[in-house]
């Protein structure tokens, strides 16, 4: 079962992320192949490596779902088959 604070190791290069919203257990990938916390490494799907980057939330179009990436990586994030978008950042109110 993954809950928020799970941390997630991408199978095909460097990324990893950690689950901040998730509703239900669901199948999280990049670059095409299952994330998981111990992934035995494999060959990426040259459509899913669009890279994701250190610092940044992905969330889907709904917003069910959040992660963080906390470590770069080739491959692009999926959640269900459609892939997570940067998550739009606030801007803060001026301090004048």
């Amino acid at each position: 079962m993954m809950k928020p604070g799970t941390r997630l190791k991408s199978a095909v290069c460097d990324a990893e992320i950690m689950i901040i919203k998730i509703a239900e257990s669901v199948e999280l990938t990049c670059g095409g192949q299952l994330m998981s916390e111990a992934p035995e490494k494999t060959e990426g799907d040259a459509d899913s490596m669009h890279g994701c980057l250190i610092g940044k939330r992905y969330v889907n179009a709904e917003e069910t779902i959040e992660v963080l990436c906390v470590k770069s990586g080739d491959g692009s994030l999926y959640y269900e088959g459609q892939e997570l978008m940067t998550k739009d950042t606030k801007k803060l109110p001026s301090s004048d």
